[in-house]
């Protein structure tokens, strides 16, 4: 990627296994801040399920997460209150928003999941005011929404997906990671989504604007 005239860089999150809670630990974090800091373009990560809500403390994990990344090199405006994640920028007529929105569940069974998806969908929907005037809109975050458990932590999401690509379809844009398959399609009508590759396979994507177009390199 340093290689590349690239505009800016987006990690959607999952920087280590929560296996072992590898990705749990200070130091793993801190390794991760040190290696990312070596990319030379502006660059946001996101917050992934590995990282805070598969952890043993998963509130205490994510106040140690912004910590140590809530501060992008990138200039963007951040949601006012305590979810700092939750950034938008403009690039190549897009507005770009970054979410907290992490596997597999979304964290549905614990109690911050109602308090951080009215943050997340309030964002979202400015976000989507905002990109009335512009090309399109770039969603971005780590869970895979279309996966579907017992107790289904994305429908109030999918659908306000759902409502916006209606509104404007091919002009939204879901890039997202958690299930480790590189996807492009077209899982709701007028919702175009890019699912990133994750371990093992090792690769980036690359995206251009306008219109929004994505190449594969590994």
């Amino acid at each position: 990627m340093n290689s590349q005239p690239l505009a800016f860089v987006v990690h959607v999150g999952d920087v280590g296994t929560s296996a072992s809670e590898q990705a749990c630990g200070d130091g793993w974090l801190e390794a991760r801040k040190r290696q990312f800091a070596r990319i030379r373009h502006p660059f946001v990560l996101l917050p992934g399920d590995n990282e805070w809500s598969n952890c043993k403390q998963p509130l205490d994990r994510l106040q140690r997460w912004r910590a140590l990344f809530c501060n992008p090199n990138l200039q963007v405006q951040a949601q006012a209150g305590p979810y700092c994640e939750h950034l938008r920028w403009e690039a190549g007529g897009y507005v770009f928003v970054a979410l907290n929105v992490p596997g597999h569940d979304n964290n549905v069974r614990h109690p911050e999941h109602a308090p951080r998806m009215q943050a997340v969908l309030a964002w979202l929907d400015e976000a989507a005011r905002l990109a009335r005037e512009r090309e399109g809109l770039v969603v971005l975050m780590q869970a895979n929404p279309f996966v579907i458990v017992p107790r289904d932590g994305f429908r109030p999401l999918r659908e306000r997906l759902q409502s916006l690509a209606a509104a404007r379809p091919g002009s939204i844009v879901l890039v997202h990671g958690d299930t480790h398959l590189y996807r492009e399609d077209e899982p709701l009508p007028g919702l175009r989504r890019v699912e990133v590759w994750g371990s093992p396979i090792v690769s980036w994507l690359r995206g251009s604007v306008p219109p929004f177009r994505i190449d594969a390199v590994r």
